[in-house]
């Protein structure tokens, strides 16, 4: 990629359909979701085998995020040398109903059990219902032995650990911690490049052809961190919300008329919640984006944000 086509990259998402899903990121992001779908899952920056987000803008338009890291590595990545598949997968996700009770492995349980890929997240408030609550972790003292007997009583439900939520918290979530979103929410999440998922306990529920969905609970009582309770999983709200070994994830705000520089050097995806504005450089057409997109800016790229609007957002950096 030349400097000259160094530019902002606006995504295409993958919308995924969910037994627990909605119409919410139509409604509130404008995302053209497929018709007649409940869609739970918006993938907005991905290279997974599973779904692969595409370029929507300019040149490079078309191109799956993949291919175009592939090719334009240094230029994108500020790196010569790069992981793929891309070492990120960021999402919106509608929870019009709950989810599944699930686990994700981390490296070690991935080794000994000779499948599946580590998955740490986080999960940012966008919008909450009154009542709406994140399971997270377990209560105190409960066993692994404990909770195999509930799953075979159906009384999972009872060990699990609500915790109340507000709109701007982030709730940081590393592999091995059992956990659910209660309907009502809808959440940007950030995580490394997996979607193993140990499902272990669906609240009873049944799909569209009358049956239970799949249980996974010999890997998921394998993943578990049962000494995880919500006490060791703080929550945050203003600046830095995330500083992982996987990536980190930042909030900002910028008010109406406001400029924001974009220094070169360092790749980075902006979550746009909410407010709209263009990024503008002296060498590329202005990018215009809006709540709901998700662009990942080049580390070659010298430019700045303009913001049309009060505008809050994320920023991903790995």
């Amino acid at each position: 990629m030349a400097k000259m086509d160094v530019y902002p990259l606006k995504s295409v998402p993958v919308f995924k359909p969910r037994i627990w899903g909605g119409r919410t990121l139509q409604e509130v992001f404008g995302k053209d979701l497929p018709a007649g779908r409940k869609i739970g899952e918006s993938w907005e920056i991905a290279d997974l085998p599973e779904g692969k987000s595409t370029i929507g803008n300019g040149p490079l338009r078309g191109r799956t995020l993949g291919e175009v890291v592939g090719k334009h590595r240094e230029a994108i990545t500020g790196a010569k040398s790069f992981p793929s598949p891309f070492p990120l997968l960021v999402k919106f996700i509608d929870a019009e109903d709950v989810l599944s009770v699930q686990v994700h492995p981390d490296a070690e349980t991935c080794r000994r059990m000779g499948k599946g890929q580590p998955k740490t997240e986080c999960w940012y408030v966008i919008h909450a219902e009154p009542g709406a609550v994140i399971y997270k972790g377990l209560k105190k003292g409960v066993t692994k032995e404990r909770f195999a007997q509930a799953i075979e009583d159906g009384t999972v439900a009872e060990l699990l650990a609500p915790v109340p939520v507000q709109v701007g918290e982030c709730h940081y979530l590393p592999a091995g911690t059992v956990h659910a979103l209660s309907a009502g929410l809808l959440i940007a999440e950030v995580q490394t490049p997996s979607d193993t998922t140990y499902r272990v306990f669906d609240w009873n529920r049944i799909d569209e052809h009358g049956k239970p969905r799949p249980l996974h609970i010999e890997e998921a009582l394998e993943s578990i961190r049962f000494d995880m309770t919500p006490d060791k999983l703080p929550v945050t709200t203003v600046g830095r919300l995330v500083d992982s070994e996987y990536f980190k994830v930042d909030k900002g705000h910028q008010c109406r008329n406001c400029e924001m520089l974009l220094g070169r050097n360092l790749m980075r995806a902006i979550i746009f919640i909410t407010g709209a504005g263009a990024i503008l450089s002296e060498n590329t057409e202005p990018v215009e984006f809006k709540a709901g997109d998700c662009l990942l800016i080049p580390a070659a790229f010298d430019g700045a944000v303009k913001f049309a609007q009060d505008t809050e957002y994320l920023t991903v950096t790995i």
